[in-house]
């Protein structure tokens, strides 16, 4: 895991690497539309607000929750009881973030969703509200954390999430089990090279035209970032998209070569 300082100095020089978030000069029709229509999508949609009164109000709640780590955990995690505002500021996604991922889905239209990571929920309901008919998959390592997600999906009144809690190891295997597709996976919750690689292996087998598969955190340390590079040179990757905080493999049958694209946002 990288120092706060070391985070710093790489988010610097990836800011000066990135192209500038605006399109220009990016050659890839694909990625301009993404840029242009996902990335700088300012507009504010219905369900961000209450979705950022939900994280408001698990800011200030001081309730100490026993919390399991079953990965490699945030940057902050340590297994233990610990409040719950403690655990929203350094597990769950930012509001920017989160509005991303809401976008993404709402764009693409995936019709099942997977999420490895549920935390307390935030970023379930950002990919869930995007798409109410779709069905989201969202996969927690402690039931006490679970179980705040629950209560936040209900008070946003999100019918279509299935959360299953238990470990990725576990579950994953049976949620692929059960269907041949997933068109949008977000892996949020192990944060070493070699079970994010397994999980990338088991879900590769279950893409199709148009699926994303966002990883969380790919420069949080030189695991994450040796993990990164092995999926960006994987055979069967063609296009990826690097935003320092994530990155997004893109599968469509019309890539014949390799795109990487560091894009600042």
């Amino acid at each position: 895991m990288y120092s706060r300082f070391e985070v710093i100095q790489k988010f610097i020089r990836y800011y000066f690497a990135a192209s500038n978030g605006k399109g220009h000069g990016i050659h890839s029709p694909f990625v301009f539309d993404f840029v242009s229509n996902v990335l700088n999508d300012k507009r504010n949609f219905y369900a961000y607000l209450q979705i950022e009164d939900i994280r408001s109000q698990l800011l200030k709640n001081e309730e100490l929750i026993e919390e399991e780590d079953l990965g490699a955990g945030s940057s902050f995690s340590k297994t233990g009881k610990r409040p719950v505002s403690a655990i929203i500021r350094s597990a769950s996604k930012s509001e920017k973030f989160g509005r991303l991922l809401f976008r993404i889905a709402n764009y693409y239209q995936p019709k099942t969703m997977v999420e490895l990571g549920t935390s307390a929920g935030l970023s379930s309901a950002y990919l869930a509200s995007a798409l109410p008919h779709s069905q989201l998959i969202t996969i927690e390592g402690s039931p006490a954390i679970a179980g705040i997600a629950k209560k936040n999906f209900s008070a946003l009144g999100l019918s279509n999430i299935e959360l299953m809690t238990g470990n990725f190891d576990d579950i994953l295997p049976t949620v692929l089990g059960k269907h041949a597709t997933v068109d949008l996976t977000f892996i949020d919750g192990n944060h070493r090279k070699q079970p994010t690689l397994d999980y990338f292996n088991a879900l590769i087998q279950h893409t199709a035209e148009n699926s994303l598969l966002i990883f969380d955190d790919i420069h949080w340390s030189d695991e994450m970032e040796e993990t990164w590079e092995k999926i960006k040179n994987d055979e069967r990757v063609m296009l990826t998209v690097d935003l320092f905080f994530l990155g997004i493999v893109f599968f469509k049958s019309d890539f014949k070569t390799k795109q990487h694209f560091i894009i600042r946002f």
